[in-house]
């Protein structure tokens, strides 16, 4: 009788326990249909979580239209005029996308040509989802623009931000950073482009990482007064980055793409790596101008490289330049910041009225210009470059090489010059969205 209650408690433990794994298989495969599984876990699982980027659903054919001849004709002669390799083109009406082509090679040395789905670095364009960002974190009441970075009461008041040589960085708001007006200057160029140079000065074995360049940057003197005028600057920029980590608590990539990029729509946004060997799967090749002589290393090394696989830390530049994108993305991601209609924004119209506020004396924020005609937006490194144009009319395009050409930081003006001529015609193109294929 003992043995055979024995057994029948093994019976139904078993049973129960059988019962209790179904139950178990059947919420997990659940979760991960609905979406809702935890997203704690690896990179790699929360990435495949996530929905197609849109420039992996498109293709040139689908762009491939009588109305947009001659502009393919004139791109591709453009292209051939300087040079460049490939470059990648997309178009967005009253925030629909109507056109979206790669032109040229992706990567000539493997017969690859561009495609829609590829993505390219986009060097200070960068600057605008950073920007995006910071008032996302002041919206959500984790940070303010009037905030001071620096000293005690700052926001960076780390102990290794403690050693301040110019004693006017704590006056430096959130703001100033954004604006370009917090007293930075290139008396001894910028830092962010010259990490070789600063090694043999700092005598330092190792590239700096984030932390150790604005130490840097602290112990350098200001060019002016915080707020009194504006010079450009990337170390800015790359301070921004420091702070969406310190008031998120989140690394600078993670942030942006969970709070800004994904409910934006935007799926295949990266941190650029600084190697040929390491690009993602998508991401094209890069060029520069036949004649560009070889640089040293910026780990120190000595080694002779090309400038844009190992002369610069593309990837250290963060918030300042380092992202990779499409440009469908880009357009997503920017009918996301518009505060038109058609598309709901990710911020409130109060900040995206702040940003594209500007005047004689101030730039916009993120943006490079915005006035009653257009917003634009900018960028270069050696082997790209990108323009984002955002026309009062509705019309908007982003255009991104994969070469870089000898004009430089230029070289965008050049591209708006070549669309704003080869496009008169983009009014009468068919009415479409391509943003909802798929």
């Amino acid at each position: 009788m003992g043995r055979r209650n024995f057994r029948k408690k093994i019976s139904i433990a078993v049973s129960a326990f059988t019962a209790v794994f179904i139950s178990v298989m059947i919420l997990a495969s659940s979760s991960e249909l609905s979406g809702d599984s935890d997203n704690s876990g690896s990179q790699d699982i929360y990435e495949e979580e996530l929905p197609t980027p849109i420039n992996k659903l498109l293709s040139n054919q689908i762009s491939n239209l009588e109305e947009t001849e001659k502009l393919d004709r004139q791109i591709e002669k453009f292209l051939k005029r300087w040079e460049i390799k490939g470059a990648s083109f997309a178009v967005m009406k009253d925030e629909k996308l109507i056109y979206a082509k790669g032109y040229g090679w992706a990567d000539e040395e493997k017969g690859e040509r561009m495609e829609v789905s590829h993505i390219l670095r986009i060097a200070s364009v960068s600057k605008l989802i950073t920007a995006a960002g910071i008032m996302k974190l002041c919206e959500d009441s984790k940070l303010s623009l009037d905030d001071k970075v620096f000293g005690p009461s700052g926001i960076l008041n780390d102990s290794c931000f403690q050693n301040i040589r110019d004693k006017r960085m704590l006056k430096i708001t959130v703001e100033q950073l954004l604006r370009h007006k917090a007293g930075f200057t290139l008396h001894r160029g910028d830092p962010l482009f010259s990490v070789a140079t600063l090694m043999k000065w700092e005598k330092w074995d190792v590239p700096p990482d984030t932390d150790r360049m604005i130490e840097y940057v602290l112990s350098e003197r200001l060019g002016y007064n915080p707020g009194s005028g504006t010079r450009y600057s990337n170390v800015g920029y790359l301070i921004l980055s420091k702070i969406i980590e310190k008031a998120s608590g989140m690394g600078y990539e993670e942030y942006i793409q969970k709070n800004i990029l994904h409910p934006a729509g935007c799926y295949d946004f990266h941190i650029a790596k600084n190697y040929y060997q390491e690009k993602y799967g998508n991401e094209v090749r890069y060029y520069e101008p036949s004649n560009e002589p070889l640089v040293e290393h910026f780990d120190g090394s000595g080694r002779m490289v090309r400038r844009c696989y190992g002369g610069n830390n593309i990837e250290a530049l963060l918030g300042a330049g380092a992202w990779v994108a499409s440009p469908t993305e880009l357009l997503k991601f920017v009918a996301a910041i518009d505060g038109r209609p058609g598309v709901q924004d990710i911020l409130s119209a109060e900040s995206i009225s702040v940003m594209t506020k500007s005047g004689a004396s101030m730039l916009p924020i993120g943006w490079s210009k915005t006035n009653r005609s257009y917003w634009s937006r900018t960028g270069s490194l050696s082997g790209s470059s990108a323009i984002i144009k955002y026309q009062e009319d509705g019309l908007a395009w982003v255009f991104i090489t994969n070469t870089s050409s000898w004009k430089g930081s230029k070289f965008p003006n050049y591209i708006d010059y070549m669309v704003r001529n080869a496009s008169s015609k983009i009014k009468e193109w068919p009415d479409k969205d391509l943003f909802n294929v798929g």
